[in-house]
């Protein structure tokens, strides 16, 4: 679902003036909404669907009743996103096929700088790396550390939507953060020493020049797609080849804020690439490639 779909079509029942007062006061957190919802999803698209979800449970509800509406939508789309992250993990569980790793939708910029929109979204450096660690955790311990880490919802609020105890909610939250700390390496603050290492890092793969991305890589760098992960300066360097027809035709781009590329053929998107540039080295690769999932980016900014 779009964005015209929350709110603007207000539905039956909440219709006239008061109908339009709520649909402002919940436009007024509609991008807080959606920055949970991401942040708990890894998808845009879905991101969406949990919002407009969300504006219909409020529709429903006596709003006037609700003595904080911020914090009561907060945890609503939380509950809506991890309904939505379980239905996700039964049907994963009922494939014959062994799953691989899910890559999380990248936001993508041109070089320029995010719109006002993507900052929004963006904000609290929601790597691509920090998403992809986010799809390994149970939907519990997503939702715990989302809402308790990233949006300071207390736990007393979160144990309600697991059905367990504020202290079995930390619990959790903890269990994810030591997760988050050990796979999502927080990226150098300057954008320019970013770009720095990434074009190096591309130069070299071009070139087949295996000193030259070694010297680039953290050493304990990981790099990950849907096919698999590769740890280790010396791992990653040696699936240079791989890269090398990726590195030669792409182009520049800031995938979730920070520097990365997007690779383009006949006008869409085949590839996105984000890297994490940590202490001017490179210690996570994310690799995004799947058809489907990249169709729905806009590259027109890059000339596609």
């Amino acid at each position: 679902m779009g964005e015209g779909a929350v709110p603007g079509s207000v539905p039956a029942g909440s219709a006239g003036r008061e109908g339009d007062l709520l649909a402002e006061r919940f436009q007024s957190h509609r991008g807080r909404l959606r920055a949970v919802a991401y942040r708990m999803l890894g998808s845009l698209t879905e991101a969406e669907d949990a919002v407009q979800e969300t504006w219909f449970k409020l529709s429903r509800t006596d709003a006037a009743a609700v003595d904080n509406l911020g914090g009561w939508l907060t945890t609503v789309v939380g509950r809506v996103c991890l309904d939505m992250l379980r239905a996700r993990r039964s049907r994963a569980e009922e494939l014959t096929e062994e799953p691989g790793l899910r890559m999380p939708e990248p936001v993508l910029s041109p070089v320029g700088g995010v719109d006002p929109e993507q900052q929004a979204l963006l904000a609290d450096s929601v790597g691509l790396a920090l998403l992809v660690v986010l799809e390994n955790l149970a939907p519990a311990e997503r939702l715990a550390f989302v809402l308790h880490d990233l949006f300071a919802v207390p736990f007393e609020e979160i144990a309600p939507l697991l059905g367990r105890t504020p202290a079995a909610a930390r619990q959790l939250a903890s269990r994810a953060r030591r997760r988050v700390r050990g796979g999502a390496p927080v990226p150098d603050a300057d954008l320019s020493r970013q770009r720095a290492a990434v074009d190096a890092f591309l130069a070299a793969a071009r070139d087949g020049d295996l000193d030259a991305l070694v010297a680039v890589l953290d050493p304990d760098v990981v790099a990950r797609s849907e096919a698999g992960v590769r740890s280790g300066a010396k791992a990653v360097s040696a699936g240079a080849s791989g890269f090398a027809h990726l590195a030669r035709i792409a182009r520049p781009a800031l995938v979730n804020g920070v520097a990365g590329a997007v690779v383009i053929t006949e006008g869409r998107a085949v590839a996105v690439l984000a890297f994490t540039v940590t202490k001017g080295r490179i210690a996570a690769i994310d690799i995004l490639r799947d058809p489907e999932r990249l169709a729905g980016l806009d590259v027109t900014a890059f000339g596609g």
